[in-house]
């Protein structure tokens, strides 16, 4: 049996594991082919189905090496809802001339981010597709006509918003013919705008649940001595003992879970014992008053 549910992530949308597992460090856990596949093996069986790529992940592809994987055992694709992104052209060269890093939201630049992603994974169709960053200058009329050819030809199932503002997710919805699934945003104790600017309030709205990335902030939580950092650190190791969590960053996905709109928490460790540990978050049961206590702790003041 599954430790970790699936839920729907919209009223017409697909169905993702409550928990999510990142694969954009994947370059930096060093592993083979067969350890890759066994990492993946090993998370299905928690019941971690849905896993985030990208297009811009990794000086080695991160899609790649998970399709490098994926290969050895191809039935295991049937288990796995892939979700990708697209959209952020990054220039890594030394030697720029000038030239930056932009968003590229264009259909020609849709249809080959999405073949260069199924080439990469070793499969013929990405579950989710997702545009990775707002482009200013995105034409909604565009991708809707992209999208409608990408997922007629079976490529692409259903597309989502990552790092979108409530009024850019609306516009890009009033072009589209089927519902946007998800927006991926950024939500930890350290930052957690999205839970103020109607972001989460607008996909509560519509019935739709965000991904969250960087639930445990990259590491500064546990690392950075700033005021706020301090405070957050003492809160969460009190809740830690209230709620009797094996960790912090138990307390943290508690959190981040808690808010009504019910968020996929991605998790970016390639350390199966921290998977595990993370699995084990969904058990606990924190109350109102110990959210806002981080609330307050990230703060520094009382509620209004």
């Amino acid at each position: 049996m599954s430790l970790v549910p699936k839920i729907p992530m919209c009223p017409e949308g697909p169905h993702f594991s409550k928990l999510a597992q990142g694969y954009w460090r994947m370059e930096e856990w060093n592993m083979s082919p067969q350890q890759r596949l066994s990492f993946i093996q090993q998370h299905l069986e928690l019941g971690i189905t849905t896993v985030d790529h990208a297009h811009v992940y990794g000086e080695t592809p991160c899609e790649q090496l998970f399709g490098e994987a994926l290969k050895l055992e191809p039935a295991l694709r049937s288990q796995i809802e892939i979700v990708s992104k697209f959209g952020i052209q990054l220039n890594r060269s030394s030697d720029t001339n000038g030239k930056v890093s932009y968003y590229d939201c264009s259909k020609e630049s849709i249809v080959k981010s999405v073949e260069t992603s199924l080439s990469r994974l070793n499969t013929d169709y990405l579950d989710v597709l997702l545009i990775h960053r707002f482009d200013y200058l995105m034409d909604a009329d565009e991708i809707a006509e992209a999208f409608y050819q990408i997922k007629k030809s079976g490529k692409v199932k259903y597309l989502g918003v990552s790092n979108f503002t409530a009024q850019q997710f609306s516009l890009l919805q009033s072009r589209l013919d089927c519902p946007l699934v998800t927006n991926q945003v950024e939500l930890n104790p350290l930052n957690f705008e999205v839970v103020e600017d109607g972001v989460l309030d607008q996909l509560q709205q519509v019935n739709t649940h965000p991904m969250a990335w960087s639930c445990l902030a990259g590491g500064q939580i546990f690392n950075e001595q700033s005021e706020q950092a301090n405070r957050l650190r003492n809160t969460l190791m009190a809740l830690k003992e209230e709620l009797n969590a094996q960790s912090i960053d138990q307390v943290i996905y508690a959190w981040v879970m808690r808010v009504p709109s019910a968020p996929v928490a991605i998790l970016g460790s390639g350390n199966i014992n921290r998977i595990n540990t993370a699995v084990e978050a969904l058990k606990l049961c924190m109350s109102r008053e110990q959210w806002y206590r981080i609330w307050v702790a990230s703060k520094g003041h009382p509620v209004p």
